[in-house]
């Protein structure tokens, strides 16, 4: 993918052709509209921000909104953001959709569960989880990556990491393929599968309470640290607890699904790239892995545009004028192609030493799962690589299909093709659940 702008008029956004491959539309769209007012497919028009420099800056201003409310636009007000089932008001006060104080406090009661050492302590787990996925479908010599391993590993994690009983794990990744196959559209069984986990949330709150010891025990789990946090006078209404452990299990699964397939797609289609990193894994060496995470982050990341923003009042951004209401939608995949900022945006190099992307955002909205989603991401190529050392794509790039949607970017499957092993140094598990 070359982010080389196109000669000629303005390139035509958000068609599928513009899904498969964005990077000359945004190179276009830097170079001559960088702040640019456009009308997305949903009928609301905003503002496309894709500079570095623009985009950092409006990731980090406050007078650009999280909530909804700022914007009067019907559409909006019932829910568009990009995230399945929002129109429902009981999920909608969540960290993406809220300003400070309240995003200060909500956000404090979570950040305990992704300090480095609570995911440090995580890995073990997120090492089962690769190594028994693998196990599946080592013998098999095939696989589709996004199906068999980088859409279950996520799911089954940030559910471990709730404290969702592994026997109830299935259904969440049912229910949320649901969504992630269908996104928000009108579909009757995406709503479906929200309103059975929104009402399992609800039940899993109401239980977990009832059963809450009255200390904190070794790696309590995030929900029961909401309970136990709402009990406590930190003001956390059962709605917020709910709203907060819905929104974590689902941003906390797809952007790591997109890392890992979008990943694995860019090692496979650079083989040299690929190549070097197996021989640095193979010596025992973890640099360039974690380097590497942070390029492929960069180069095709899982988060296209960051969620949405609403000016509070009329301000400037890379020279146009934002009126008060208007929404702004940031290009982070634009943004971070931009050579301005980067030497040879276009380049794939694993270690590339300059790589301060935005792909997880920037200010107090920066990701919170980051830390655990970098874990997941290292350990799932690592594995994969280590594992499978001759995978290979099992498809041409032209056949792939990319997932239509404003704010995530990913594949909707990923085939490939290895040598069959019959050996499997992972856990063996042959049940649906590892």
């Amino acid at each position: 993918m070359t982010s080389q702008p196109p000669a000629g008029p303005a390139p035509e956004l958000f068609t599928w052709e513009f899904a498969t491959d964005p990077y000359p539309a945004y190179a276009w769209l830097r170079d001559h509209a960088p702040v640019h007012r456009t009308r997305l497919p949903s009928g609301v028009e905003a503002w496309l921000v894709t500079r570095y420099a623009d985009a950092k800056q409006a990731l980090a201003d406050p007078r650009l909104s999280k909530n909804p409310a700022h914007h009067d636009e019907p559409a909006h007000a019932k829910g568009k953001t990009g995230i399945p089932g929002e129109r429902k008001a009981e999920l909608m006060t969540h960290l993406l959709n809220i300003d400070p104080p309240d995003h200060t406090r909500l956000r404090r009661l979570v950040s305990k569960a992704f300090t480095p050492r609570r995911v440090a302590e995580f890995a073990p787990r997120v090492q089962e989880l690769a190594d028994g996925l693998i196990d599946r479908f080592a013998a098999d010599g095939s696989a589709d990556l996004i199906h068999d391993f980088a859409f279950p590993l996520p799911i089954y994690a940030i559910c471990d990491l709730l404290g969702v009983p592994r026997e109830d794990q299935d259904d969440f990744r049912d229910w949320a393929g649901m969504m992630i196959r269908h996104g928000g559209g009108p579909r009757g069984g995406v709503a479906r599968s929200v309103k059975k986990m929104r009402g399992y949330l609800a039940d899993l709150i109401h239980r977990k309470r009832a059963a809450l010891p009255s200390e904190p025990g070794p790696g309590e789990d995030l929900i029961s640290g909401l309970i136990r946090a709402s009990d406590h006078g930190e003001h956390l209404t059962e709605n917020e607890a709910a709203a907060m452990a819905f929104i974590l299990l689902f941003a906390g699964f797809e952007t790591t699904v997109n890392l890992i397939g979008n990943g694995t797609y860019a090692l496979l289609t650079h083989p040299e790239q690929r190549a070097r990193l197996q021989s640095s894994l193979a010596a025992g060496e973890r640099g360039l892995l974690e380097t590497g995470v942070e390029e492929l982050l960069r180069y095709d990341g899982p988060v296209e545009l960051a969620t949405w923003r609403f000016a509070t009042e009329p301000l400037d951004v890379g020279g146009e004028r934002i009126a008060a209401g208007d929404p702004v939608l940031v290009v982070l995949a634009a943004a971070d192609r931009d050579p301005a900022r980067f030497t040879d945006p276009d380049t794939l190099d694993l270690a590339r030493r300059d790589s301060q992307h935005l792909g997880y955002g920037h200010g107090i909205h920066y990701c919170l799962g980051a830390p655990l989603a970098r874990l997941e991401g290292q350990t799932a190529l690592a594995t994969l690589l280590t594992r499978l050392p001759d995978l290979s794509l099992a498809a041409d790039p032209g056949e792939l299909r990319w997932r239509g949607g404003l704010i995530m970017r990913g594949l909707r499957t990923l085939p490939v093709s290895f040598t069959p092993s019959a050996s499997a140094p992972g856990n063996g598990a042959s049940s649906r659940q590892t």
